[in-house]
């Protein structure tokens, strides 16, 4: 068997936000991607416009089968939002 291929991203037709100064800034919204919905962790008042997203991947003949990670909740962690899974543990 070989690796899979890697996700190829199309570039989001909006500017995403993911700028934050505090966890309250952020939350999880559907940014979308050549697979469908894909949440991430953006700025709440980030526009986000999945159904562009798909239909620039349908432009471009780009399509997969994909899976994600459900997120539970958001983390400011470096004036950037970002999983919370994925920030660093404090102690």
């Amino acid at each position: 068997m070989s690796d899979p291929m890697p996700a190829v991203e199309v570039p989001s037709p909006v500017a995403i936000d993911y700028s934050c100064r505090t966890d309250s800034d952020c939350t999880v919204k559907n940014v979308g991607n050549c697979c469908g919905m894909m949440p991430a962790c953006v700025n709440k008042g980030s526009p986000t416009d999945p159904a562009a997203v798909q239909a620039e991947c349908n432009k471009q003949g780009v399509a997969s089968v994909c899976g994600f990670r459900e997120i539970s909740a958001c983390s400011c962690v470096s004036n950037r939002c970002q999983d919370q899974s994925s920030a660093p543990v404090t102690r």
